[in-house]
């Protein structure tokens, strides 16, 4: 039992009414990527966890008239992929949302709960810091803003008080005259938490930088700035001598440890190179050069369309709350399932052994299914989350796209034709995830079916025939 009592409350004053009468005792979830995870292990403990997922409007992007971007505290890393607000006004940032784990973790993961986790190696910490970022937080009696530079305290210490929640993070949009980067290194190309990461914001008056922000991750207890760097760089030219030397100062205002991920002068000289390299793309106007023009989101053909409901719910262990739910298509009522995750309601007490478990926390995408028709790891997410709302599994692919057949789905049928099945522990999920795909792009490109499986993980097939797989059905479904 993850929890006891599970509240899925529909307006904002609900969560502070809660967190008020709850005080010590309760949780927020939103996406619950590192939450469900640290309850799991133990590590933390909610008797009472409340479920903001179902609240409108909190997962907008906007830009208000001061030239303000806000965020709202459900805003998922994969909204601000989709966002050209971020892409082009925020350009850091989107880079770091897209290196963040896969499309399933983007899909659930909130920027919010990034920042209120408050690792050191968090991604979108260090381009927000760059960005001035600033956080709003409110409980039943008041709402303060505090500044990115002030909310970190040291490991996973975010200046929260109990009955806080952070309902607002805000930020200037970069100017015309601003361009900026964020680099991450990690130990491979996707799922990976960084070894560090650098984030720098660049202002110019033709080629003279009039202001510089220059930010580092996972090299000290929080992420930090550089200010010697900083200050070289105000009123020079971004020449040779200039980035190296703005360079060898990042790298000694960096406060490294050693851990499994590097050692401290490993990090000390990849801040060096980062860095450079960083300061360089924005000399050359390179920056955006990687970025793909069509993103794989795994979000279906009408975007995120979370559910609503109509009245808020409650969930309780000792009581005898189902949760309904519509699962592949059919009504069904789950009982006793209440402190479970998704994964474990849909296996346990739904009978639908088709989605695996494979590591239970978020890593190998074998558990994927479609919740309200975005693809999620069904290990990461609550059961009650899935109370009216509408889950699709492995099972149900095939009906999911047209209710009258009974055949295997497109994508099913090509591992099977093109042998993308070895010992089939992870297909389940490499299904799913390829059938989102190709509900969102019919036609996509290797690189574009490349980052649908980037949040899966197959230790048998090398990917090839996989991707040849989804390959082959996009062809047959064009």
């Amino acid at each position: 039992m993850l929890w006891k009592d599970y509240y899925s409350p529909t307006t904002l004053d609900e969560v502070l009414d809660l967190l008020e009468q709850h005080a010590g005792q309760a949780r927020i979830m939103a996406g619950g990527t590192d939450l469900v995870i640290e309850l799991e292990r133990g590590l933390r403990q909610a008797p009472t966890v409340i479920d903001v997922t179902r609240i409108p409007d909190l997962d907008a992007v906007t830009l208000d008239d001061d030239g303000l971007i806000h965020l709202g505290p459900l805003v998922t890393h994969n909204h601000l992929v989709d966002s050209n607000i971020i892409i082009e006004r925020a350009f850091p940032l989107a880079q770091a949302a897209w290196s963040v784990g896969g499309p399933q973790i983007r899909n659930r993961g909130t920027v919010a709960g990034n920042v209120i986790t408050a690792s050191p190696a968090n991604d979108t910490i260090t381009p927000l810091m760059a960005l001035d970022a600033s956080v709003t937080l409110a409980s039943k009696q008041s709402r303060r803003t505090v500044a990115f530079e002030d909310f970190f305290l040291g490991v996973r210490q975010p200046a929260l008080a109990d009955g806080e929640m952070l309902i607002d993070i805000a930020f200037p949009a970069m100017r015309e005259t601003e361009r900026g980067c964020f680099i991450k290194l990690g130990l491979r190309r996707a799922q990976a938490i960084s070894v560090l990461n650098v984030a720098v914001v660049l202002d110019f008056n033709g080629d003279t930088v009039t202001r510089a922000r220059v930010a580092m991750g996972s090299v000290a207890p929080t992420v930090i700035r550089a200010p010697q760097a900083e200050r070289v760089l105000v009123g020079s030219v971004l020449d040779d001598d200039a980035i190296d030397e703005t360079a060898r100062l990042a790298s000694r205002a960096a406060r490294p440890i050693d851990d499994l991920r590097g050692t401290a002068e490993y990090r000390r000289e990849m801040v060096r190179r980062l860095t450079r390299r960083a300061l360089r793309q924005l000399r050359d106007a390179t920056e955006r050069a990687g970025w793909p023009q069509k993103r794989a989101m795994l979000w279906g053909p009408n975007g995120p369309q979370p559910s609503r409901l109509a009245a808020s719910a409650v969930h309780q262990n000792n009581g005898q709350q189902p949760i309904e739910t519509v699962v592949n298509g059919k009504r069904v009522t789950i009982r006793n399932a209440n402190g479970k995750t998704l994964l474990d309601a849909l296996r346990e007490d739904a009978g639908l052994t088709g989605t695996k478990e494979g590591c239970a926390e978020g890593e190998c995408g074998a558990c994927t299914v479609w919740l309200d028709g975005v693809a999620v790891d069904a290990c990461l997410v609550p059961a009650p989350r899935a109370h009216g709302a509408e889950v699709v599994t492995i099972e149900g692919l095939a009906a999911s796209e047209n209710p009258t057949v009974d055949d295997v789905h497109p994508v099913q049928r090509a591992f099977i034709l093109e042998g993308g099945v070895q010992c089939g522990y992870c297909t389940p999920g490499l299904i799913m995830a390829g059938a989102a795909l190709l509900r969102e792009n019919t036609s996509p490109t290797m690189g574009e079916i490349k980052q649908s499986i980037t949040g899966n993980l197959c230790r048998c097939t090398g990917y090839y025939k996989v991707l040849s797989a989804i390959e082959r059905a996009a062809a047959d479904l064009s």
